[in-house]
């Protein structure tokens, strides 16, 4: 009886639309020239006119429409890349008269109810969004007949947004320097795939678009539609928690009663039945060792399947070579270049109604273990000229190892992604619990190797949080009991909106850390820091390379510390807390917040403010010496320091400019308000106003002498301007007294001898800036060379 009624129903529709296609030719007459292709959607390539149509049925029918970018742009800044997926949309067709609109319907509110009238009141209260319309070209008594080329050809991706943003210039799609691209569009039983080759033509004027293309005014990419059958209705979507360490699909349920919550959060997961495996393919043009290295990292995570009740729950293989990456049929890890090193990212396609993921996607970026070698090279210093041949090939190898051992760890942190898990920034402080942290290689000291080792520098295999996590998703085991097991393991889940920003709370909640201790892994980093700045040399170079290298060679080495510190300062003013929900036993004291103790916030205060001295910051006078301007045929880039001395190196900009790195961390005003406020309750803790006499011992004292060095007199000014750049975004009197103060006092105490240049400088400076409003007349250092992604 339901065939009979769909069919009539279709039957209805052509009769009452027969009018409008009176003049119409059937499918069949207008395609007849065309090669066909059979599938969800049909679709006719007319070969002879560049052509693409479109077969749309009459019988209304939604869909999941995705965008993609198939071959991207290749920058980092720009952050067009290959096998990017762009937007996932709830769709179908509309059809009224000889027109056919694609529309996006809105998921995220609804009302989750039997009663038709109330989820038609939520559709008409909200409104959807027309993607494109289209002209009838042809109809049957089933369906109609689009030219879907013009919209294949248009910006689906929004290219032309994204260089607007970066700066890159104003482009437009250019109609006539644009074709579809067949090679890459068929037709299967559950998904169509579209693509075309489309140029943006406009005024290429930035710089990153010009790195990267062989003529700015004209790019060419490939973006591709996919259409999508939608799942079968046995799919259960899973609830989320906040401990449970998934992201969160979310929508609105305005048909929750009244005294639940609205908000309907689940979380996102592949399909997984018993017997059954969710399979991921690999890129075919990734080169070994690089290849054998991301196939086994990415299949770590077999074993959290199998310790979730899915013993062949999960497997790896390559993609075959005939496989469409964009094919909404494939799990894909995809190795992609770029001119500079950026980040990798997992990325996934998902039903809007359920959080089902239909397909992982990951991207890689291949010059990321280039850059663990780097590392590892200034590190080691394999070069030397008292190593033997054996000696020398044998640290080559460390250093090889140490960065696929980092791409091992890096392929199963983005599929983990792509399987609904978020990051655990916590997870490093728990033994590297997990590889949805970020990792910094663990370097320790050494009786060999130049007295540095980079054994187990990163985790091999998945982590116990993991498993834990993978239990949850794809497992029977209750978020109960497994979140009872997490307590009973000491595991904990912090992740990016409490671990990124700079004022950051939370003691174990870092990126590129180690250690269960903040302050005592920065105390050892230092140490290698020490160690391997004393031997850096000639002997990081191989034979043959230009010596004017060793600048690049030293950014990662002279910045060994930077993200430890990041870690390390948020023990100041730190905060104890988990994500905590109320169940019927909670009790205040289990979900309270507490603050870092008074000791280790001294302790941190303490090795933080050690690292803006010049004992800390000033370069070895031998190495000092070695960093030559660039050879000819060189150049710097922006992984190198900048400064003030021309084309010769600076030293002294390179010591106020990680300064300046420090500063900027302990004198975040949200810390510093942090720090005011919990002093009421321990006055033990040290405050704003010993936060400031502990940055002026260590970084402005030194400058009080006649004879201070120029690396001396930069520091001071750097921690001056840094209070300075503090009393202006204070955002309460709290900070802004405690700055004034410091301000006033150290007037009166420069004044006290002012004889040489920097010291009448200073008295100056805070004289207009203090009595006579006027501005400050430095500015702050240089930024860092890019860290992250390490």
């Amino acid at each position: 009886m339901k065939h009979f009624m769909s069919a009539l129903l279709v039957m209805v529709c052509w009769l009452a639309s027969n009018t409008a296609y009176a003049n119409t030719p059937t499918i069949n007459e207008f395609t007849e020239s065309m090669q066909p292709h059979q599938g969800f959607f049909t679709f006719y390539h007319d070969s002879q006119n560049g052509n693409v149509y479109l077969q749309v049925p009459r019988a209304p029918q939604k869909f999941i429409f995705q965008t993609s970018l198939p071959w991207g742009l290749g920058s980092n800044d720009i952050g067009l890349d290959r096998g990017q997926l762009g937007a996932t949309r709830l769709a179908s067709f509309y059809l009224e008269g000889n027109k056919a609109l694609l529309m996006h319907h809105n998921t995220f509110f609804r009302a989750n109810s039997d009663n038709t009238a109330e989820r038609t009141s939520i559709d008409e209260a909200f409104a959807d969004s027309v993607i494109a319309g289209f002209s009838v070209v042809a109809a049957n008594e089933t369906a109609v007949l689009i030219d879907y080329t013009p919209f294949l050809l248009s910006d689906t991706h929004g290219v032309v947004q994204r260089l607007q943003q970066t700066e890159q210039g104003s482009y437009k799609v250019a109609a006539d320097r644009s074709v579809v691209y067949p090679a890459r569009s068929k037709a299967f039983v559950d998904n169509t795939e579209l693509e075309a080759k489309v140029t943006f033509s406009g005024q290429g004027k930035g710089r990153y678009v010009r790195q990267v293309a062989p003529d700015a005014d004209h790019l060419t990419l490939h973006l591709h539609h996919s259409f999508i059958r939608l799942p079968d209705d046995n799919y259960t979507p899973r609830e989320f928690h906040p401990q449970s360490g998934f992201w969160a699909e979310e929508h609105r349920d305005y048909a929750a009663p009244l005294g639940q919550p609205m908000a309907v959060k689940y979380i996102p997961r592949h399909r997984l039945q018993k017997g059954e495996t969710i399979t991921y393919y690999l890129d075919p043009g990734v080169p070994e060792p690089v290849r054998t290295a991301l196939l086994d990292g990415a299949r770590w995570w077999q074993d959290a399947f199998a310790a979730a009740g899915h013993p062949n729950g999960f497997a790896v293989k390559e993609l075959p070579a005939a496989a469409d990456p964009m094919d909404i049929r494939y799990n894909v890890i995809q190795w992609v270049h770029r001119a500079t090193r950026g980040w990798s990212y997992g990325s996934s396609v998902i039903d809007p109604r359920t959080g089902e993921i239909l397909k992982g996607h990951v991207t890689l970026g291949s010059l990321r273990v280039r850059q663990d070698m780097l590392i590892a090279q200034s590190l080691l210093a394999p070069y030397a000229d008292d190593f033997t041949p054996e000696q020398q090939e044998q640290l080559e190898s460390t250093i090889k190892a140490m960065a696929l051992a980092r791409i091992r760890q890096l392929s199963a942190h983005e599929v983990g992604h792509t399987l609904g898990i978020a990051h655990n920034f916590a997870a490093s402080s728990r033994d590297r619990a997990s590889v949805m942290d970020y990792p910094h290689p663990l370097i320790s000291l050494s009786t060999e190797n130049n007295g540095l080792t980079l054994a187990g520098a990163y985790a091999e295999g998945i982590g116990l949080w993991d498993k834990q996590v993978v239990r949850y998703g794809y497992g029977d085991t209750s978020l109960s009991a497994i979140l009872d097991e997490n307590q009973q393991l000491g595991l904990s889940f912090i992740s990016d909106a409490d671990a990124r920003p700079a004022g950051g709370a939370h003691p174990d909640a870092h990126l590129w850390d180690n250690g269960s201790d903040a302050v005592t892994e920065l105390e050892r980093v230092l140490a290698v820091r020490r160690t391997a700045l004393q031997q850096f040399g000639l002997a990081n170079l191989a034979n043959g390379a230009v010596v004017s290298d060793l600048r690049t060679l030293l950014v990662p080495l002279y910045l060994l510390h930077r993200y430890q510190t990041e870690a390390a300062v948020k023990m100041l003013a730190g905060v104890h807390y988990n994500y905590a929900v109320k169940t019927a036993d909670s009790s205040a004291a289990d979900v309270a917040t507490r603050p870092v103790n008074a000791a280790q916030q001294q302790r941190a205060l303490a090795i933080l403010t050690a690292t803006l001295t010049t004992e800390h910051l000033q370069l070895p006078q031998a190495v000092e010496k070695l960093l030559l301007p660039y050879a000819y045929g060189s150049s710097a880039t922006r992984e190198n320091f900048t400064g003030y001395t021309s084309l010769v190196p600076d030293a002294d900009t390179m010591a106020a400019s990680t300064a300046r790195f420090t500063l900027q961390l302990l004198l975040d005003p949200a810390r510093l308000e942090r720090l005011a406020q919990q002093q009421r309750f321990d006055a033990d803790i040290p405050s704003v106003t010993d936060v400031l006499a502990s940055i002026a011992t260590a970084a402005i004292a030194p400058a009080h002498k006649v004879n201070a060095s120029s690396t001396e007199q930069r520091l001071a000014f750097e921690a001056l301007t840094a209070v300075v750049e503090l009393s202006t975004k204070a955002p309460t009197g709290v900070v802004k007294s405690a700055t004034f103060v410091f301000l006033q006092e150290q007037l009166e105490r420069w004044q006290q001898q002012p004889v040489s240049a920097h010291q009448r400088f200073i008295v100056r400076a805070l004289q207009g800036l203090l009595h006579e409003q006027r501005d400050w007349p430095l500015t702050p250092a240089p930024a860092l060379p890019p860290g992250s992604p390490i």
